[in-house]
C-alpha cells in the first residue's frame, strides 16, 4: 500500500518532490520503510569510496558530481526526475561542455544513483540517453616524433624515459603502469588489475618494455612505482616544450595508449584484438582506430583497376 504523498517545499525550476511512506505487508509480516530526501553531495559522500577504486578517476568523478550537485543547487530530493537530469544536462551544455564530456559527466551520475536506487535512498531513475559524439581525429606519435619526445624525457629522467617506452609498447594508461607490482610481471607478461573497467588484462611485453622494467627492486613496489602522475606529467610537458610541441594540446601522455592501438591496427592486427590488447568494454570504443586499418582496402583497387 503506498500512502498518499506530503507536499514539501522546492525549487521552481523543477517538479514538486514528495517523501514517501511505504508499506510492503504480507499475510505473515509487514515491513515499514521510510524514504527521505537527499541532496546528491550526501550521496556522493556516502557511495563513492564504494563505487570507485582510488585514483585520478576517481578524482575526476569527484569533481564531475560536485560540478552536478552545484548546478542543482543542494535540492533534496527522493526522484531525481528527467526534469532534473535535463536541467543538468541543459546547464553542461551552456557551459560549453562537449557532447563526449556530457557522456562522462552523466556516465557517474547514472552510476551513484543506480547505486542510492538499489539501496532504498531513491525510488525512480530517470533515462539516460547517451549523446551523439563527433568523431574527431585521433592524435598518434610519429616514430620520429616519439624519438625526439622521448630523448628529451630521458635527458630529464631515466626512471621517465622507461616509464615512456613502456607505456607506448604496452598502450596501458599510466596510472596503470605506476600502479604495477613485482607480481605483475611474470613470463615476459604484464597483468594489469587496477583498470579504469575494474577488468584485468595480461598483455605481453615487447623486448623493450621488458627491458624498462629490469632495475634493482630494493624497498620499491613495483618498477614505476617512484613516480607520481604529477611528477611525470610535469617532465612530460617540459620535455614536449622543448622539442617544439608545447602547443600542441593533444600531445599528453594518453598519446601513447592512442599511438599504441594505431601501430597495432595499421600493422593489421584485426580490431577486436586490439579491443582487448587495449582492455575496452566496448568495441565501440576500440572502432575509433579502424579508420586506420587502410591496408584492409588495397585488394578493392585491383578489382577496379579491371573496370
Amino acid at each position: 500500500m503506498l500512502v498518499a504523498p506530503l507536499d514539501t517545499q522546492q525549487d521552481a525550476r523543477f517538479s514538486v518532490q514528495f517523501e514517501y511512506d511505504l508499506h510492503y505487508s504480507s499475510s505473515a509480516q509487514q515491513t515499514r520503510r521510510l524514504v527521505r530526501d537527499h541532496t546528491l553531495a550526501e550521496l556522493t559522500a556516502q557511495y563513492i569510496g564504494i563505487l570507485w577504486d582510488e585514483g585520478s578517476h576517481k578524482v575526476n568523478v569527484r569533481s564531475f558530481l560536485g560540478e552536478i550537485a552545484e548546478i542543482v543547487g543542494g535540492e533534496r530530493f527522493s526522484v531525481f526526475s528527467q526534469e532534473m537530469l535535463d536541467f543538468v544536462i541543459g546547464t553542461l551544455r551552456e557551459r560549453g561542455n562537449s557532447n563526449a564530456t556530457i557522456n562522462r559527466k552523466m556516465a557517474a551520475l547514472s552510476k551513484l544513483l543506480r547505486k542510492a536506487c538499489k539501496m532504498g535512498d531513491i525510488y525512480n531513475l530517470p533515462e539516460f540517453r547517451r549523446q551523439k559524439e563527433r568523431q574527431g581525429r585521433i592524435r598518434f606519435l610519429e616514430f620520429e616524433e616519439e624519438q625526439r619526445l622521448f630523448s628529451a624525457i630521458r635527458a630529464r629522467c631515466e626512471d621517465s624515459y622507461r616509464l615512456s617506452v613502456f607505456l607506448v609498447d604496452t598502450g596501458c594508461r599510466l596510472g596503470e603502469a605506476i600502479g604495477l607490482s613485482w607480481n605483475d610481471l611474470q613470463d615476459n607478461r604484464s597483468t594489469f588489475w587496477l583498470t579504469k573497467s575494474g577488468r584485468s588484462r595480461t598483455v605481453p611485453l615487447t623486448s623493450r618494455a621488458r627491458e624498462a622494467t629490469l632495475i634493482p627492486r630494493g624497498r620499491l613496489k613495483g618498477p614505476f612505482s617512484m613516480h607520481s602522475q604529477v611528477r611525470f606529467r610535469a617532465i612530460w610537458n617540459e620535455a614536449k616544450a622543448e622539442v617544439g610541441l608545447g602547443r600542441d594540446d593533444q600531445v599528453v601522455p594518453h598519446i601513447l595508449r592512442h599511438t599504441c592501438a594505431s601501430r597495432l591496427v595499421r600493422g593489421g592486427i584485426d580490431i577486436r584484438r586490439v579491443q582487448m590488447w587495449l582492455g575496452h568494454q566496448t568495441l565501440q570504443m576500440t572502432m575509433r582506430y579502424a579508420h586506420l586499418a587502410t591496408n584492409d582496402l588495397d585488394s578493392c583497387v585491383a578489382v577496379l583497376e579491371h573496370h
